[in-house]
């Protein structure tokens, strides 16, 4: 099944689950509703006509003033067919269900998402830091994070206590140069 098959494929079962879809890129993708993600994401996996069987990432984009973004892809490894769907939370209260009863590999990567970017995954059997230690305070990759000088210490890096130039499309955001 090519991208529009599949798409059409699942319009025909969840169209109240797809808020839109970019065929345009190199790794084209579908853009779900949070609360109809664990039911279309079962008939991806369930499906015979799909089989997506495998979620090989789940990663976030960090779009401030007011959005993150989780990107899962998925593969079918018997039929050979890609799938990247996209779901859009409000980065004040990033909450979205967990996938670890889909597919058991959504478990670490859920963890990563949690720790890095502060996604908060429902019905996680274990929502625990994975990189950062239990008591570290923030979530590293959210673009407004900053650095500490120091943890229990030691110098947080090369960046501990020096400036980090803003880029200018986040100044226009409200971001100003801030301390690593």
């Amino acid at each position: 099944m090519n991208f529009k098959d599949v798409v059409a494929h699942l319009k025909e079962r969840h169209s109240d689950a797809i808020e839109g879809t970019d065929e345009t890129k190199r790794d084209p993708w579908i853009v779900v509703k949070k609360d109809k993600l664990v039911e279309l994401c079962k008939t991806l996996r369930d499906d015979p006509k799909l089989d997506y069987d495998h979620l090989s990432l789940i990663s976030a984009v960090d779009y401030p003033p007011a959005t993150i973004e989780i990107v899962y892809h998925l593969d079918s490894l018997r039929l050979n067919h890609p799938l990247v769907l996209k779901v859009k939370l409000p980065r004040a209260t990033p909450k979205i269900p967990s996938l670890v009863t889909v597919w058991p590999t959504a478990d670490w990567h859920e963890r990563e998402s949690y720790d890095l970017m502060g996604i908060e995954f429902e019905g996680h059997p274990n929502l625990t830091r994975i990189l950062c230690a239990e008591d570290w305070v923030g979530f590293p990759l959210r673009k407004d994070y900053k650095w500490p000088e120091e943890y229990h210490g030691v110098p947080c890096g090369p960046f501990a206590g020096k400036d980090v130039n803003i880029p200018p499309e986040w100044e226009q955001e409200g971001f100003t140069t801030r301390k690593a």
